[in-house]
């Protein structure tokens, strides 16, 4: 059991959207009390791998990750990232304005519907940012067959364009500047599993909170965690400026478009379409035998 006088390690990703969402518990915006919060950043894989040991107190964690340590967290009602129908990871290959289709291959240049990915996506070599990822599960739903590349989120991309990979998962920025490398995107994750579930977001990230601290403690992370993507919110302007230093060479309105897709209502609190979603992304990955067993899932509120 931890005490209120120890140090609170929360773990999440060195992304636009995280920092912003946490700029008040950076800088001290709000009262925590006896709690001192060490800020641990690391990549999403990585965060998910700690997990499974259950290393920090309260951590960001990917849905499908959940599936692997629902014995250890449980999930908080606000922090979580979720696509819309508008936007979610995407799927990209090499593509420039005006390029002739014949070093792609006709059935590339073609590419219009999900149907159209999903052919095309069949049993080619496609990098993704982790296998852990709620990205990378959501793909395996929608594209039963292909061999997934793992590697960090950063080099996906340049691997696309380099041709080590006939395709590529993009999470974080390259949802937003993919075009200016010269990539193309063929399938919107948000967008497919939108009409997949009836109308659901797409559930990527949330906030997960160690069981063994026990029901007090967790309510007072919960609060103070609650407080800090509130009051980015109301200081949009301000929490903006602080998550520029996570930009990775996007501009300001780049980072605040990104912001605003990943940080939002559904952020404040997920709310009854939210942990449905969570629940029927897990257990479409249950029937597919995509996870190992359907998880008890725990909302802390």
């Amino acid at each position: 059991m931890i005490t209120a006088t120890q140090t609170i390690h929360l773990g999440h990703s060195p992304d636009a959207d995280d920092a912003f969402m946490f700029y008040a518990l950076a800088t001290g915006k709000i009262e925590t009390g006896e709690l001192a919060y060490e800020h641990v950043l690391q990549d999403i894989q990585t965060l998910n791998e700690w997990a499974l040991e259950g290393r920090l107190e309260t951590t960001a964690l990917s849905v499908h990750a959940y599936a692997y340590v629902a014995d250890r967290y449980g999930i908080l009602s606000h922090g979580a990232s979720m696509g819309e129908r508008e936007y979610g990871p995407l799927v990209v290959i090499p593509w420039k304005k005006g390029r002739s289709s014949q070093k792609l291959g006709a059935p590339a240049a073609a590419l219009e519907s999900v149907e159209d990915a999903v052919r095309y996506l069949t049993g080619k070599r496609v990098a993704v940012p982790g296998k852990m990822t709620s990205a990378y599960l959501a793909l395996r739903l929608c594209v039963s067959d292909f061999e997934a590349v793992c590697m960090p989120f950063k080099e996906v991309e340049q691997a696309v364009l380099q041709g080590e990979v006939a395709a590529g998962l993009l999470i974080h920025e390259g949802q937003l500047t993919h075009t200016r490398l010269g990539l193309r995107s063929i399938l919107n994750l948000g967008n497919w599993w939108h009409t997949y579930s009836g109308g659901l977001p797409l559930p990527l990230g949330v906030n997960g909170v160690r069981l063994d601290l026990g029901a007090s403690l967790q309510s007072t992370l919960s609060t103070h965690l609650k407080a800090s993507v509130e009051y980015a919110v109301q200081h949009h302007e301000d929490a903006l400026t602080y998550a520029m230093q996570y930009a990775r060479g996007m501009d300001r309105a780049l980072v605040d478009r990104f912001v605003r897709w990943y940080v939002n209502r559904r952020t404040v609190n997920m709310g009854p379409q939210g942990q449905q979603s969570i629940k029927l992304f897990l257990e479409e990955a249950f029937k597919r035998q995509l996870i190992p067993a359907l998880p008890e899932i725990r909302f802390i509120q």
